[in-house]
């Protein structure tokens, strides 16, 4: 995927279209909004993972949606703020912190939702909550600008998707939080802000 900023963020779009190619094998094969149907495939749900360790429904449930409504919401969240931390990050950072947001933040749900172990669930939210997250850290380290992003526009962001989230029913806000704080804290670890060109501060040294 190009961008006016020079770099390519080609893990972003990769990411985007296996979510799109599973959706539509899941509506040739049957349908996407039947739950068992779903659980055959490889959603989330507690009882398979805990009980029969089936740990891959971690990692296959970040690339499975419910309907056409939720990945066309996911899908163009990521298609819009990925590629921003991609060109951060590094494009094998990138998977690598993609992929960890969207595993922890599947299991901290599965492990707040116990109590409720017949839920099936699935969705790149989690994942999605945590480039949110690892932007969050990337822009408040720029002193509150990437590219076109700032800090300003990521919390009214994350504060409208988490309202949403807490107004609306059928969502997993805990996925989304653990997703946001998983995000913010691997953004600590893994980005290293780029030594600033010494032109770029007007010839002086500090």
């Amino acid at each position: 995927m190009g961008s006016r900023y020079g770099k390519k963020a080609y893990v972003n779009g990769l990411l985007i279209a296996l979510n799109v190619l599973f959706f539509l094998y899941l509506e040739i094969t049957d349908s996407s909004e039947d739950a068992y149907f779903m659980y055959t495939k490889g959603a989330m749900f507690a009882p398979a993972v805990l009980e029969d360790g089936e740990y891959y429904r971690l990692l296959t449930a970040m690339f499975m949606h419910f309907g056409i409504r939720h990945i066309m919401n996911n899908m163009l969240v990521l298609f819009v703020i990925g590629d921003n931390l991609e060109r951060a990050l590094g494009h094998v950072k990138y998977l690598i912190f993609y992929l960890l947001c969207g595993i922890g933040s599947n299991w901290v749900s599965m492990m707040a939702h116990t109590a409720d172990t017949m839920t099936v669930s699935a969705g790149a939210s989690g994942a999605i909550f945590g480039v949110v997250g690892g932007l969050l850290y990337v822009v408040t380290a720029n002193r509150g600008q990437l590219e076109d992003l700032n800090t300003r526009q990521l919390v009214i962001m994350i504060f409208f998707s988490l309202y949403l989230g807490y107004t609306s029913t059928g969502v997993d806000n805990i996925a989304h939080l653990s997703g946001l704080v998983i995000g913010f804290v691997l953004a600590i670890i893994l980005y290293h802000r780029p030594a600033r060109d010494w032109w770029a501060d007007g010839g002086i040294k500090r």
